[in-house]
């Protein structure tokens, strides 16, 4: 098996020991959790509004997949990961925007007790390149 790391400045730098993204076997590209951080200042984008922050989460989803050579058009699965899933339905009205109705990806969507910088959505991704 091959692995290129991907990585790119127009999205939020890892906080770990992990990448933006991997890609394995030259085909399939696996993309790290997202948060609505902004690549530039390294602040939270959007306050405590779902919205705004699925958006720049999905807007940094898509810069890493761009600099493996994808758009969220190769994207198969997602997993989302929510703060309360009172926010599905924002949080999926932005998701489907992105990723359309009958073309989306697979996706799993949890509640969890808490993300990174307790943001409401954290969206991770894999792609077929």
């Amino acid at each position: 098996m091959t692995r290129k790391i991907i990585q790119t400045d127009q999205a939020p730098a890892p906080v770990g020991p992990y990448n933006q993204a991997i890609v394995a076997s030259g085909d399939m590209m696996f993309v790290a959790g997202q948060v609505p951080l902004d690549a530039k200042t390294g602040e939270l984008v959007g306050g405590d509004d779902v919205v705004a922050q699925t958006e720049q989460v999905i807007a940094n989803l898509a810069a890493i997949l761009a600099a493996g050579g994808a758009t969220l058009a190769n994207v198969v699965k997602t997993s989302v990961f929510l703060k309360d899933m009172n926010d599905f339905a924002a949080m999926n009205a932005v998701y489907a925007k992105h990723f359309g109705d009958t073309d989306a990806p697979a996706r799993a969507c949890v509640e969890v007790a808490r993300l990174p910088k307790d943001v409401r959505v954290e969206i991770e991704c894999i792609a077929v390149l």
